[in-house]
């Protein structure tokens, strides 16, 4: 995902960025380390008093609220945290060198689960290495209090039972809307649509275009819908919510691979019927949408819902925080509409893990930042925070009393307003997961180049799945090599 959701996503594989080989970081990967020093008793949130560590994240919003008070960490624990804050595509050339190399210069990584898990959890500790040694501070509510869909996305790969990183972040794709407006025509649209026009998961696409038609029609904003459609990942996104709720995917057992992952996904599924038939319904969609949506990403939808040039529109969840400084009180949050088969919300989340080539006191140091940069009362703060935010990956902070005060208006912690509407979106049921394989920045985009070239009017959506499935399928079949 992000601007601040951490989307803007790289086109070209790692080991090629990076210029590396898989058998040269692999072999990097396991070279000797100096042990973590032994327990001496005492306080464990001590034990590394006078470490150094260094952290690499992108430049989102919960490592802002982090970078900008660091001394709840330092006073606890007596380590020196150096954050280092970058866009994605700079801190994955950053971590596939560092790697390479054998050593540790970042021991604390942004682990994105496509472009730094998938090809690279071999350079990942794995976790289960300082959960489960008693010697370190425990976990506080275990890893059961993470939410169960985004630990799996965010923190493992493949059947091994490894956790790789803890989920750290998790902006989703939510209906987010003029509630003013919505409040406003309610009566009127009902009466003239034949249905409720209330946002939620029971509302259908179909609806949805018919909704924002709808509201074409009046002056109270020039559009009702606009979407992020520019030849960027963000097309790529908006268009999966559609593509999964018409029951079509990417590649078999899609919700599966978008937990577990997979190097060898096999054949790509964007021929099928229910592909061309999202598709098809997309291109008509972005049809009647605000002109802009082609030049659109995901930050220009945001800018677009507050200037007030469309009524409604899909887009990542923690844009909340910025809709409740410019239209107090009048955006509210759903999950997005149902297709043919569900209703599906993109999750575009990110865990934090540790280098596996970490060693001596900066590899204990680096789980003790992990376990609270994580944990329910930095998540909390973070939340208050001015310069960051985020939203919590915690089930337990969802059940604080202050954090369900702030679920409804006026709320101290914007972000929560959301709580409802991404909570039901992740639910196994409506979560939409991408590919979690190491060649899908390149799949990626495959897609979105044919996906623009159909809403230019330069295929047909047929077509364009054809391609997109060809392109694929050539760059699967290539396998995970430099």
């Amino acid at each position: 995902m992000h601007t601040h959701l951490g989307r803007p996503l790289p086109r070209r594989r790692f080991f090629a960025l990076a210029g590396v080989t898989a058998g040269t970081l692999l072999s990097s990967c396991a070279a000797p380390r100096t042990p973590v020093p032994a327990a001496t008793g005492g306080d464990p949130w001590r034990r590394f008093a006078g470490a150094e560590i260094n952290v690499i994240s992108e430049n989102t919003a919960p490592t802002a609220a982090i970078a900008a008070d660091l001394a709840p960490f330092t006073q606890l624990t007596g380590v020196k945290v150096n954050i280092v804050s970058l866009e994605l595509q700079a801190l994955v050339q950053r971590v596939a060198l560092d790697m390479a190399g054998g050593q540790a210069q970042y021991d604390v990584i942004y682990a994105d689960p496509y472009q730094v898990l998938a090809p690279y959890h071999d350079g990942l500790a794995d976790l289960r290495e300082f959960i489960d040694d008693r010697t370190y501070p425990p976990l506080e509510g275990g890893l059961g209090d993470f939410v169960p869909t985004q630990l799996a996305a965010a923190g493992s790969f493949g059947d091994g039972g490894q956790v790789y990183a803890l989920p750290y972040d998790a902006p989703t794709m939510v209906w987010q809307y003029r509630a003013d407006l919505f409040a406003k025509y309610r009566s009127r649209m009902e009466a003239e649509l034949g249905f409720d026009p209330t946002p939620g998961p029971e509302r259908t696409w179909e609806e949805y275009r018919k909704i924002a038609e709808w509201f074409n029609g009046v002056d109270d904003v020039p559009y009702g819908t606009g979407h992020q459609a520019k030849q960027h990942d963000s097309l790529m996104c908006d268009f999966s919510n559609v593509l999964w709720s018409y029951g079509g995917d990417y590649f078999e057992n899609g919700q599966e691979l978008g937990l577990k992952g997979s190097t060898t996904p096999g054949r790509c599924l964007l021929r099928e019927p229910a592909a061309v038939e999202a598709a098809e319904f997309y291109r008509s969609l972005v049809s009647i949408a605000h002109p802009g949506s082609l030049g659109w990403d995901w930050d220009g939808v945001g800018t677009a819902l507050r200037a007030g040039q469309i009524a409604m529109a899909p887009n990542w969840h923690e844009y909340a925080a910025s809709n409740e400084s410019v239209l107090p009180g009048k955006v509210e949050y759903a999950p997005l509409p149902r297709g043919p088969h569900r209703s599906a919300n993109i999750y575009g989340g990110t865990g934090i893990g540790i280098s596996a080539n970490s060693s001596g006191a900066r590899r204990g140091a680096a789980w003790l930042f992990v376990n609270w940069a994580t944990s329910p009362g930095t998540q909390l703060s973070n939340l208050k925070s001015k310069v960051g935010g985020g939203t919590p990956t915690r089930n337990s902070l969802y059940e604080l009393p202050e954090a369900k005060a702030a679920m409804h208006r006026p709320s101290a912690l914007p972000n929560m307003l959301t709580a409802t509407a991404v909570g039901a979106a992740w639910e196994a049921e409506r979560i939409g997961l991408r590919p979690k394989i190491p060649m899908w920045n390149e799949c990626d985009t495959a897609l979105f180049t044919e996906l623009s070239r159909m809403l230019a009017g330069q295929q047909t959506a047929k077509d364009a799945m054809n391609r997109a499935a060809d392109r694929i399928d050539r760059i699967v079949a290539r396998g995970w090599a430099a």
